[in-house]
């Protein structure tokens, strides 16, 4: 008629088999891939084909924060810039942070 104490603090049968700690993961993985993996790749992939893309004259801006011209496409690692006149320095490609056209305006804040 009693329930004796031993009986009382032990739990409950799972449904799942002790499975329920990992479900919230198997969950959470898809959400972390869309919204944090996928975009990331997709801006990684625009900004290397952003820079294989340069071309002499076009103006950049390097990670540094340094405005020059494209004077010269060295190999597929290296350009030349000159960020004053007859001033020319090599820049690896990866840290152009930005391409803009020969005559294209300064993007504008709004």
């Amino acid at each position: 008629m009693f329930i004796t104490p031993a009986f009382a603090q032990t739990a409950p049968a799972s449904p799942f088999g002790g499975m329920e700690g990992i479900i919230p993961l198997l969950i959470m993985l898809p959400i972390f891939y869309f919204l944090l993996i996928r975009p990331q790749q997709q801006k990684q992939k625009q900004h290397r084909d952003m820079v294989l893309a340069v071309k002499r004259g076009d103006t950049v801006i390097m990670s540094s924060g340094m405005i020059g011209t494209v004077t010269k496409v060295k190999d597929d690692n290296e350009v030349e810039v000159e960020i004053a006149p007859n001033i020319k320095v090599r820049v690896v490609k990866s840290m152009i942070a930005d391409v803009r056209g020969k005559n294209e305006p300064v993007k504008a804040n709004d």
